[in-house]
């Protein structure tokens, strides 16, 4: 698919101006980010509606129907109410409920999935998934880095505004950045040791450095980091108030950044900054090639312990999903037009 490169973003935006939009989602904050990323770069608000499906229907997920207990007709269902003209999900359980959204809607609703359904193209109007995975089709569209938050205005407003005094820290300024365990990685005793010890060089060549932890951070990864952080006079967020992640990507000379999450390594390119990468044991085919083409792209070095790599053009995909969708729910309201009888 080939859409979304003839229009600007402000067009897009026109196309899809008076839309209401849902936000499918059972919960995952991943999840979440991507779609109100794709929203957001459209300049709309979407309303979120959470699915949370019981057993047995959520193991037939994302094949099977919703669970009966989150019908329509029900005054608690996330899917009552006025149907929305594009519903977006993500997330193997919120697939059920897309389908049903369509159906409800008589096919009116243009919907849209984010990542692999894992239950074929036919799941949405439109899919977005990252370049590493399989699935492709006439309304899908693949992009090297995934949709996220990290718009051009909100990493200004984050470094014109910055919270708990980060913009006192002298340059240059490092964010630390620090996923854990996944399905794929773990941080063994050797990782930690190493991330620790090229941690310990950078802070003593005179970067201050400004972190933020992840839920997934085994304990003996972030009490390493919180210590040489702490040490060296940086910043560590404490998990008390509003998480600075956008601030620091925003202040940052560097990026620092784990290769458990494409998340946070996409998110990182997506500033121009030099981007370096401690990759811990494990890993996948599908990450080994997004980490390839990044670093072909000279977007990311491996992480050494010194600050180091060049600048380039930032990498975000994510305008490119917002006009390819807005394209697709455009050709879609036209064929509902013609559709409609006189």
């Amino acid at each position: 698919m080939n859409a979304g490169l003839d229009i600007d973003l402000d067009t897009a935006r026109a196309l899809v101006r008076e839309a209401r939009v849902w936000v499918l989602s059972d919960g995952k904050a991943g999840d979440e980010a991507q779609c109100l990323g794709v929203t957001e770069r459209l300049g709309l608000t979407a309303e979120i509606r959470r699915v949370r499906p019981r057993p047995p229907f959520v193991w037939l997920m994302p094949w099977g129907g919703i669970d009966p207990r989150e019908g329509p007709q029900r005054p608690d269902s996330p899917l009552a109410g006025a149907l929305p003209d594009i519903a977006i999900a993500s997330g193997r359980r919120t697939a059920s409920y897309l389908r049903k959204v369509k159906a409800l809607s008589g096919g009116r609703c243009f919907t849209v999935f984010l990542k692999d359904p894992r239950s074929g193209a036919g799941t949405a109007d439109f899919i977005w998934v990252p370049q590493h995975d399989s699935l492709r089709g006439p309304n899908v569209l693949a992009t090297l880095t995934s949709p996220h938050r990290i718009a051009p205005e909100r990493l200004a407003q984050a470094s014109a505004n910055p919270p708990y005094g980060l913009a006192d820290m002298p340059s240059p300024r490092v964010a630390l950045v620090v996923g854990g365990d996944s399905a794929h990685h773990r941080f063994t005793e050797r990782d930690i040791t190493a991330f620790a010890n090229h941690l310990r060089t950078l802070a003593a060549s005179g970067v201050s450095l400004m972190a933020t932890l992840s839920r997934r951070t085994p304990p003996a990864l972030a009490a390493a980091v919180s210590s040489i952080v702490r040490d060296s006079g940086g910043f560590i967020w404490d998990n008390a108030g509003e998480n600075p992640y956008i601030a620091l990507l925003a202040l940052a000379d560097a990026v620092v950044v784990t290769a458990d999450s494409v998340n946070m390594v996409g998110e990182a390119t997506a500033t121009g900054r030099p981007v370096l990468v401690f990759t811990p044991s494990g890993g996948s085919a599908k990450i080994s090639a997004f980490l390839d083409e990044l670093a072909r792209l000279e977007a990311i070095i491996p992480f050494r312990g010194r600050l180091e790599g060049p600048t380039y053009q930032a990498i975000d995909s994510t305008p490119r999903i917002a006009i390819a969708l807005a394209q697709r729910y455009a050709a879609h309201r036209q064929f509902l037009t013609r559709k409609s009888p006189p």
